[in-house]
């Protein structure tokens, strides 16, 4: 048997998983085909049974969905800030640094 793939893109499983899914194979031969090829941890059967039931209802797209969350409150005036004051002086600690 071939060395498994260690650290596979989440993109790339989900996309095996759309082609043994086009070609009829159930989650539960998935799911063993996908240890066998990338080890045991790559994802669980139920995971797996999600994603076929998915792509089984017309999804298409492999990636993750753009979703909200927690906004971020790096601003580009916050970075020229931060960056003229680190060419200032390298060696300030975050203590001295006022903006």
């Amino acid at each position: 048997m071939c060395a498994a793939i260690e650290n596979p893109a989440k993109c790339e499983v989900r996309a095996v998983i759309r082609f043994f899914t086009a070609k009829g194979y159930s989650a539960a031969a998935i799911h063993r085909e996908l240890c066998a090829v990338y080890g045991p941890k790559v994802m669980s059967e139920g995971v797996v049974r999600e994603w076929v039931r998915l792509f089984k209802s017309g999804r298409e797209n492999v990636h993750d969905e753009k979703r909200s969350g927690r906004p971020s409150l790096v601003t580009d005036e916050l970075f020229q800030t931060v960056d003229a004051k680190v060419r200032e002086n390298r060696r300030f600690t975050m203590a001295e640094f006022v903006y």
